[in-house]
């Protein structure tokens, strides 16, 4: 399994910044010494023309050359440097890496992304290009040319707050699913549709969450039934713990742990790539997060490692 980083590339944030910058590093570390079967990997910088899949022109090179407002930078919660670009630019960068490491290994992973506030002309909720949506466009233009065939995808979206950005890029596009499962009076509190949105109140626990997860996934199926996705990307936020700053909801670290699991099994089940992105996480003890985070990389490989297994032992047979 690979996974691709890009926690050196860190932005020079204002003492006092809530966002929790050192959970990238303490997480790569952390894989590095406990998980070496998983091959990291730097992250490359997406380019204007693979950004330009999903973002405006104008707003890319806004971006590059430092002309956002001060609005837009406060909306996005960074100050801009070119640090912050290039660190925007890898992280989706990762993604792409990642979905092609899916489609040729079965998964691939980002340890950061899941940038899904970001919409096509502006960035928002310390999201500045929208990782998923660029590496679903960009794949399913290299399927086609490779291939010739149409790439269906779907996006399971599991931070605690919703995929707006993500669901506002595809709202007109059939061939992207967009399913968000998210606390419903979190962040952003003006919702875009998604193809499947549900909602969760405050102090949701883990039999509500994971019930709520069942039914989300066996609609996603059942949407379907013409013709799997090809390629599944999993937002798979640390958010919705107990212990976060910010989820509001009351999921235990194993739920999220079975979460991970019913996500990852499903789509192994069905012969469907999966390319993670660790998106949120800002627990009161980024300990916690992290360890959230790492065991959602030691489920994916374990899951590969099972599958690839399989397939091995099949083909001797």
């Amino acid at each position: 399994m690979q996974a691709f980083h890009s926690d050196t590339f860190v932005l020079p944030l204002p003492d006092g910044h809530s966002f929790p910058m050192s959970k990238y590093r303490l997480l790569r570390e952390r894989v590095e010494a406990e998980l070496p079967h998983i091959h990291l990997c730097e992250a490359p910088m997406a380019s204007d023309g693979e950004l330009a899949l999903a973002h405006s022109p104008t707003y890319v090179n806004h971006v590059a050359d430092g002309l956002l407002s001060a609005a837009q930078q406060r909306e996005i919660g960074f100050p801009w440097s070119p640090r912050m670009v290039e660190r925007a630019r890898r992280s989706v960068g990762a993604t792409v890496a990642a979905a092609r490491a899916a489609l040729r290994d079965g998964v691939g992973a980002n340890l950061a992304g899941g940038t899904h506030h970001a919409h096509a002309d502006k960035g928002s909720g310390y999201c500045v290009f929208n990782d998923v949506a660029v590496a679903a466009r960009l794949m399913q233009a290299e399927v086609h040319r490779q291939h010739r065939r149409l790439l269906r995808v779907a996006v399971i979206d599991l931070d605690v707050h919703q995929g707006n950005g993500t669901a506002a890029i595809f709202r007109d596009d059939p061939t992207v699913f967009t399913l968000s499962v998210h606390g419903e009076k979190n962040f952003p509190f003006r919702k875009e549709a998604s193809d499947l949105d549900v909602n969760l109140p405050d102090g949701c626990g883990d039999d509500d969450y994971l019930h709520a997860l069942d039914g989300a996934l066996e609609r996603l199926w059942s949407q379907h039934l013409n013709g799997l996705p090809g390629l599944v990307f999993y937002v798979a936020g640390a958010d919705p713990h107990e212990g976060d700053r910010l989820g509001r909801l009351n999921v235990t670290a194993a739920a999220l742990a079975e979460r991970d699991r019913r996500v990852f099994l499903a789509a192994q089940s069905r012969g469907i790539p999966v390319a993670v992105s660790m998106a949120g996480g800002y627990g009161k003890n980024i300990a916690d997060t992290v360890a959230i985070h790492f065991s959602t990389l030691k489920l994916a490989s374990e899951i590969t490692s099972a599958s690839a297994m399989f397939k091995k032992n099949a083909a001797a047979e």
